[in-house]
C-alpha cells in the first residue's frame, strides 16, 4: 500500500492537488512507510495509466476539450484525455459546463469563440456533492466557481483552452489558447443526458463509470470491510471522512495505491467514510 506527497499547483481559477500521478516531470512520490521517497516509476512498471486530482475552483476554469488517443498521438505522441468528476463540495449556485446543449458545426463553433458566445450553447448543469460526470474524450466543458470535486483521469496533460472570459494568468499576461487545435477534437454531438445517474448503497461497491481507460465504483461505509484487489491496482480516493486501509490511514482529499499484490484490503472508516474506488 502506498501513500504519495501531494503535488499542489496554484492557478489562475483556484487550486489543484495531484494526489497520484505518472505524468512526466509530475511523478509522485511516496510519502512514507518504507518505500518512502521512491517515485510511482520505481514502483509500477511503465507509465502509471491514471492521474488522481482533487480541484477547488474558486473561479470558473476555462472553457476546454481533450483530444481523444487517435488526435493526442499524432500531434503530441501521448495519450488523450478521458475523465470523470465526482462533486465533494459545491457552494450555493454552484454549476458546471459538460457537453453542447444544442448542435453546432465546426464552422459555428469558429463564430461563437470569435465573438465571444460560445458559453451560450454549452450544457448548464447546477451540482450538488454526489454528482457525477463522466467526460469522454472530445467533450466541451468547464468546472466554475464554487465546486471542490475529485477528477480521475487518463494520464495526459494536454488540454486545449477554448475560451477563458478574456482574463489574465498569474503572470499578468493572457493565457494561451489553443481554439484552432480545439476544433478538430470537439464532439459536435448534442447528448440526452449529461449527468451519470446512480443509486447509493451503503457497504457494498455502486458502479459509476466503466470505459475502457478505467472503471470506478462509489463505495460509502459505516463498518469495517475487505475489498479483493483482481486487477493490476487498486485506486482508493478519500472524498469524505477517514479510515486506515492494511493499516496506512487516509483522510477526505487524499489517495492510497494497492498493488495486485496486497491481494485484499481491509477498510477500517473512523466514522462515516465515502471512496472512489478505481481501475484500469
Amino acid at each position: 500500500m502506498f501513500k504519495f506527497e501531494p503535488i499542489l499547483k496554484t492557478l489562475v481559477w483556484g487550486t489543484e492537488n495531484w494526489v497520484l500521478s505518472g505524468v512526466p516531470g509530475n511523478e509522485s512520490v511516496v510519502a512514507e512507510g518504507p518505500d518512502k521517497g521512491r517515485k510511482i516509476t520505481d514502483i509500477y512498471p511503465g507509465q502509471f495509466p491514471l492521474l488522481i486530482k482533487f480541484i477547488d475552483a474558486h473561479k470558473d476554469l476555462s472553457i476546454q476539450v481533450h483530444p481523444d488517443d487517435e488526435l493526442a498521438r499524432e500531434r503530441h505522441g501521448c495519450n488523450g484525455k478521458t475523465e470523470m468528476w465526482y462533486v465533494i463540495g459545491a457552494a450555493e449556485g454552484a454549476h458546471l459546463y459538460s457537453g453542447l446543449k444544442e448542435e453546432i458545426d465546426p464552422d459555428k463553433y469558429v463564430e461563437l469563440v470569435r465573438e465571444d458566445r460560445i458559453v451560450s450553447v454549452l450544457a448548464d448543469h447546477k451540482v450538488a456533492p454526489g454528482d457525477v460526470y463522466f467526460l469522454p474524450a472530445g467533450r466541451i466543458h468547464a468546472i466554475c466557481g464554487g465546486c471542490y470535486l475529485a477528477e480521475i483521469q487518463q494520464t495526459s496533460d494536454i488540454t486545449y483552452r477554448i475560451y477563458d472570459y478574456n482574463r489574465p494568468g498569474l503572470d499578468g499576461k493572457p493565457r494561451q489558447l489553443h481554439t484552432a487545435e480545439a476544433k478538430d477534437a470537439i464532439d459536435y454531438k448534442v447528448y440526452t443526458d449529461y449527468k451519470t445517474s446512480y443509486t447509493p448503497a451503503e457497504g457494498k461497491p455502486v458502479e459509476l463509470v466503466r470505459c475502457r481507460h478505467f472503471s470506478t465504483d462509489l463505495l460509502q461505509l459505516n463498518d469495517s470491510c475487505t475489498v479483493s484487489v483482481d486487477s493490476d491496482f487498486l485506486i482508493f480516493v478519500c472524498t469524505g471522512g477517514s479510515a486506515t486501509l492494511n493499516g496506512v490511514t487516509i483522510k477526505e482529499g487524499e489517495a492510497v495505491l494497492a498493488l495486485s499484490s496486497d491481494k485484499s484490503v481491509r477498510i477500517v472508516p473512523d466514522g462515516p467514510a465515502s471512496f472512489l474506488t478505481t481501475h484500469v
